[in-house]
């Protein structure tokens, strides 16, 4: 931690442990202390987030088991379907094509995701992930925990799941709420059992669905002796796990926890695998629908050899339960995970003394995130200058930091969202289980920088659909151009950016050269 905070490392750290300062924020930070404002950030329960409860009262579904989402939004959208279908098989033309809830679920309409802009049926099912969208950019802009909303998206990234992927729609919204949100400053172990018991991530790696191959072999047997037939046994193969799914053991271990160099072999995938056999999700006529259950049935019993330590044959849930504080506290995972929040709140290719020293008080505490997280934001590497505007941002950076900058009045989330897949981040619908690049070559082409220029312009004449900003530049006089540099660059421009900005003509052009310069892309 500097002993004196200028300006310039105040911004440096609200870029880094938020999404860019608001107008007063720098004056907000310089008058409580920057140590002081660090150590509140890491104890978000202790902020009052009143605007953002104001905000959010209307959503219907941010507050809704998945079960609930189930059956009020997915399966009026799926009765709509079939209705749908069913006319459509009436009519001369065949009907239209069926509607298909995914990444532009927003284009039916821009009315927003309040009830009324929401018609029965198939639009109902769309309500869920509008609203999830909604809330997690009216929750960065608006926010005063912004390092709990950097956390958020940041873990959520870590263990990315895909609404685009069937059934995962119905439970992502919980998946965020309940195993990424509550956990962000915890234990790791805790936020790893978290997700491993979600029906989002279970569903999305296929590990509901993996069981032990003697199931399939029981249940054909019996229905062979039952008399139905090669018929019967086709449609009960299709309706039952057919054998161990991978998918989850593998990316748990590449992803979630030691890294793809981290000393495990296929053997390991397999035995993992095995070990969460029975981890799945009960089934619509359950009482407990939509929530983990372990199934015994489908469990493998025998014995595994996972990173060398022997799990005892004749087990259950803690199997997998048993796997989990393996790999949480492997020394892989130790170096895996500080070097992920180095890289985050740091450079691309972060430090090796922060690395070293992140890494180091993760296995000293076993893992508690708050702490690696302080260790980060107070070391000398994070306030180095050569970490000063280090970081390109992501797209969902630009747009939040942007929206704070301007003071943004958001009064229609849906444009935004839409926004966000212009510039290449659906949000929520990354597909690869390694979620969202961080790093400046994902973000940095010519195409990119383009839509970013277009939505500064817009967003700084008023244009922006859905978003209101009333005075940018409060202070506008002669010197357009270093009112505008020092309101939004921190007075941190090339002269390039300088003789550009100072060619504009209107108020608004200041402010849309200004976001849209290569200063601004920067964090």
């Amino acid at each position: 931690m500097p002993a004196r905070s200028d300006d310039q490392t105040i911004v440096h750290v609200l870029n880094r442990a938020g999404f860019g300062p608001r107008p007063g924020d720098v004056a907000h930070v310089r008058e409580v202390g920057l140590a002081a404002w660090i150590d509140q950030q890491l104890q978000p329960e202790r902020i009052p987030d009143r605007a953002v409860e104001a905000r959010l009262r209307s959503y219907e579904t941010l507050d809704l088991s998945s079960r609930e989402i189930a059956q009020q939004y997915f399966l009026p959208a799926r009765q709509a379907r079939k209705a749908k279908k069913a006319r459509g098989a009436e009519e001369p033309n065949g009907g239209e094509a069926e509607t298909v809830v995914g990444p532009n679920f927003s284009s039916a309409g821009s009315a927003g995701p309040s009830a009324d802009a929401m018609s029965p049926g198939i639009n109902r099912a769309r309500q869920v992930l509008v609203e999830l969208s909604a809330q997690k950019i009216v929750r960065a802009v608006y926010s005063d925990r912004q390092l709990e909303e950097v956390l958020t998206d940041f873990w959520f990234n870590h263990f990315n799941v895909y609404a685009g992927k069937g059934l995962t729609r119905v439970f992502i919204t919980e998946y965020e709420r309940e195993a990424i949100r509550p956990h962000l400053l915890g234990r790791f172990r805790d936020l790893l059992g978290a997700t491993a018991k979600s029906p989002a991530m279970l569903f999305y790696l296929d590990n509901a669905r993996s069981a032990d191959p003697r199931l399939a072999r029981e249940l054909e047997a019996r229905e062979r002796r039952g008399g139905r037939g090669q018929k019967g046994t086709e449609k009960l193969r299709r309706s039952i796990p057919t054998g161990i799914n991978e998918n989850y053991a593998r990316e748990l271990m590449e992803l979630h926890t030691l890294g793809v160099d981290g000393g495990y072999t296929q053997q390991d995938v397999v035995n993992v695998a095995r070990a969460f056999t029975g981890w799945t999700i009960a089934g619509p006529r359950k009482a407990d629908a939509g929530r983990f259950v372990f199934n015994p049935r489908m469990h493998d019993t025998g014995e595994k050899v996972v990173l060398g330590h022997r799990i005892e044959a004749g087990g259950g849930i803690e199997d997998g339960e048993q796997v989990l504080d393996i790999l949480a506290s492997h020394p892989s995972t130790a170096r895996f995970i500080g070097t992920a929040l180095s890289r985050r709140f740091v450079a691309d290719t972060p430090p090796a003394s922060l690395v070293e020293r992140a890494t180091a008080v993760f296995r000293q505490t076993g893992g508690d995130l708050r702490a690696v997280t302080r260790a980060i934001l107070t070391s000398p590497e994070f306030f180095a200058p050569e970490s000063y505007r280090a970081r390109v941002k992501t797209p969902f950076d630009f747009v939040v930091s942007a929206l704070r900058a301007t003071g943004a009045d958001i009064r229609q989330p849906v444009p935004l969202e839409r926004t966000m897949r212009e510039l290449g981040m659906p949000l929520y619908f990354c597909q690869p289980p390694t979620g969202y690049k961080d790093t400046a070559e994902a973000w940095v082409n010519s195409g990119a920088l383009i839509n970013r220029m277009n939505f500064a312009v817009a967003l700084a004449a008023n244009t922006f659909r859905g978003v209101v900003v009333s005075d940018p530049l409060p202070e506008r006089n002669q010197q357009d151009t270093e009112t505008a540099v020092d309101v939004f660059l921190n007075g941190d421009a090339s002269d390039t950016t300088r003789a550009t900005i100072q060619r504009a003509t209107t108020a608004a052009q200041v402010v849309a050269l200004a976001i849209g310069s290569p200063e601004f892309q920067r964090k």
